[in-house]
């Protein structure tokens, strides 16, 4: 699958303009809209790999739009710390994994976080708890992110409890989101699993995704963020329940 094609070029433009667009709008979402797209066609472990130039680049933006990120670092060092630990061991797993059941936790994840969020429940992290709970969070993350390559649970949610405003939750995410896309290079260089063509093909999807964050800034102000959010999560959730399934189809 890493064999430059034209229909390689065309899905992979096509997933990340597409996953471009929802980060543009939420702030979020890139690696889990990609992850879910190509990990319905090619291996998890490919998919991963493929994602981290990217994800790295829309990060780092996103991180750095604004004043707080020092701030914000200070104070989320011990979760960013353990996201790394956990994702160099995670990253074990989506190396020596089945492709199937590595595809199935992908699933899983994506319809575990499509349901939090379509629910929504009012969580708020006393300042007090955040020096062992962060720790935590960090570490499943970061054995969730090095399994299935996507950075959303629980980082996220913990995250939007911290009572962080707009701002800030924007840069706490972009920081969190560039500390896993490194942990996970890294873990897949490690283990052999990040090769020079796959190098390419993630340089290939940089541009198609920065060109969505900027559409998805224009969207954002055209239509009902409500709206939108809902028809992405249900994306979501069929997304998961095709690679969810696909092992006993």
């Amino acid at each position: 699958m890493n064999t430059l094609t034209i229909g390689l070029i065309c899905l992979l433009v096509a997933t990340f303009l597409g996953a471009g667009v929802v980060k543009g709008v939420t702030g979020m979402g890139l690696p889990t809209v990609a992850m879910g797209v190509l990990g319905a066609t090619m291996s998890p472990l490919t998919a991963a790999a493929i994602l981290i130039i990217p994800s790295f680049v829309t990060n780092v933006w996103q991180m750095l739009v604004g004043r707080d990120t020092l701030r914000l670092t200070r104070r989320l060092w011990a979760m960013m710390l353990c996201i790394v630990i956990g994702t160099l061991l995670g990253t074990r797993l989506l190396v020596v994994v089945d492709p199937v059941w590595s595809g199935r936790m992908l699933g899983l994840a994506l319809i575990a976080y499509a349901a939090y969020a379509l629910v929504l429940p009012t969580l708020s992290v006393p300042q007090r708890l955040e020096s062992w709970l962060s720790p935590v969070i960090g570490i499943v993350t970061g054995l969730l992110t090095g399994a299935t390559g996507v950075f959303t649970l629980p980082a996220v949610p913990y995250v939007q409890a911290l009572g962080l405003q707009k701002d800030e939750l924007v840069q706490a995410l972009g920081l969190s989101f560039t500390v896993s896309t490194v942990a996970l290079a890294g873990g897949l260089a490690t283990h052999g699993a990040f090769r020079l063509d796959q190098v390419g093909l993630s340089l290939l999807a940089v541009v198609p995704a920065l060109v969505g964050m900027w559409l998805g800034s224009i969207v954002r102000r055209k239509i009902s963020a409500k709206t939108f959010r809902r028809c992405f999560l249900l994306f979501l959730v069929v997304l998961g329940l095709e690679l969810t399934l696909r092992p006993f189809s």
